[in-house]
């Protein structure tokens, strides 16, 4: 999508006013096929357009997409692909397959989008894995602190055939998800504005002792707690209010997340940790997926390579372009017109970090949960396994310059 979605021509208001004759799937996705800044007229056209190519015969199946918070503005912040995804797998089997496009938590929320698509009261879902680990436990495989060292190691395990084996497959078989395609990063903290006037973070130390927001995952909250960082679970929708009212001194999250929620306003430092894995992922009800014809069910898989590919190379420029994700931070980004700072530690202060944390230097707070994960994937040692996966390309590698590959055909 281009930047016409927030172009002062078109309001939300008179956006829902084109959704409310075509349908909001159809308005996004026909704005989004189209570049620059459209007027009212420009937009009801290509909405019309695409509703037109969208319902020229029946559907075969239709594809209920709850996308927790995104929606067409935001995206262009978080490049998660929903939209994209969407548009290819519609024009990919000709109109067999129409999805729905449901976000702005209007059926479901970053906690609870699991679960409904687990029930098949969504088909497909967006959401980070983080938090979709409460309904999901499978998912923390990806949380041990320091497994993946760059954001380029993530899609390169994403991509990896080995991945359906550590992480796809258990998931299908245990809790019912389909895994397609995730916006890869790496997670931090974000603190609050009493560190505004503070110099920028240097050393693990200064952050001992604060009190920080922890998602879903049962992992994650091993590493802050060993790493004195107080972890306290709190909703992701309650988050900005948590960070405005002093509730909390910061969250862990990743950059682009702080941005595309509106939470810059009351985030002054944006501390690079990069302690264990951000995938804001998309995934599907296995059984749904099950029910497709052959020929569709590839076209899914299909759909879903593109996507992954077109995010890695999407969202790299949006964090630098966009968000403020860099050193120098660019002019007109996010974070710089918020005042927000990105702070990258050291690599000696990371690896500082990795031995207070991780289970190759602290196995023992690890062994339960590593055990409990090793027996849902049949015996597999995963921490182990992706560990090697993750380092298996070099570590300065660019994200843009990771081979995609269709990580099931082996």
């Amino acid at each position: 999508m281009s930047s016409k979605f927030v172009s002062e021509r078109i309001s939300r208001r008179n956006l829902l006013r084109v959704a409310g004759t075509y349908g909001l799937s159809s308005t996004l996705l026909g704005g989004a096929a189209l570049t620059g800044a459209l007027t009212l007229p420009e937009l009801a056209e290509a909405a019309s357009s695409t509703y037109d190519k969208r319902f020229s015969k029946p559907a075969k199946h239709t594809l209920k997409f709850g996308a927790s918070g995104f929606n067409e503005r935001n995206l262009l912040i978080e490049r998660a692909g929903c939209l994209e995804f969407a548009r290819d797998l519609e024009e990919r089997t000709d109109g067999e397959i129409r999805v729905e496009f449901i976000g702005d938590n209007q059926i479901c929320g970053q906690l609870s989008c699991v679960e409904k698509t687990q029930q098949g009261i969504v088909d497909i879902y967006a959401a980070s894995t983080q938090n979709s680990a409460g309904g999901a436990p499978y998912y923390n495989v990806l949380d041990y602190a320091y497994q993946f060292p760059t954001r380029a190691s993530l899609y390169h395990f994403l991509y990896h055939p080995a991945s359906e084996q550590i992480l796809r497959a258990p998931l299908r078989k245990k809790h019912n998800l389909h895994f397609l395609f995730s916006v890869c990063q790496l997670r931090g903290l974000q603190m609050g504005l009493s560190w505004a006037d503070r110099p920028d973070v240097t050393k693990i130390e200064e952050l001992f002792g604060t009190k920080n927001r922890v998602t879903g995952t049962q992992l994650g909250r091993i590493a802050m707690e060993l790493l004195n960082l107080n972890p306290t679970p709190i909703a992701w929708e309650e988050t900005l209010d948590g960070l405005k009212q002093g509730l909390i001194d910061g969250a862990e999250t990743w950059s682009s997340a702080v941005a595309y929620a509106n939470m810059s306003p009351v985030v002054s430092q944006v501390i690079d940790l990069r302690f264990f894995s951000g995938f804001e992922h998309t995934a599907m009800n296995f059984e749904v997926f099950e029910g497709l014809e052959p020929h569709l069910q590839d076209a899914v898989m299909e759909s879903a390579y593109f996507t992954q590919a077109l995010i890695q190379g999407a969202h790299e420029a949006a964090l630098v372009n966009t968000v403020g994700h860099s050193v120098p931070q660019l002019p007109g980004t996010i974070f710089v017109k918020n005042g927000t700072r990105f702070v990258p530690l050291s690599d000696a202060e990371r690896e500082k970090a990795a031995r207070m944390c991780a289970p190759e230097h602290v196995p023992e707070p690890w062994e339960a949960w590593r055990e409990r994960i090793n027996g849902w994937a049949g015996g597999i040692d995963t921490y182990t396994e992706v560990h090697r996966i993750a380092r298996e390309i070099p570590s300065d590698i660019l994200v843009e310059n990771v081979e995609p590959r269709r990580w099931w055909r082996g």
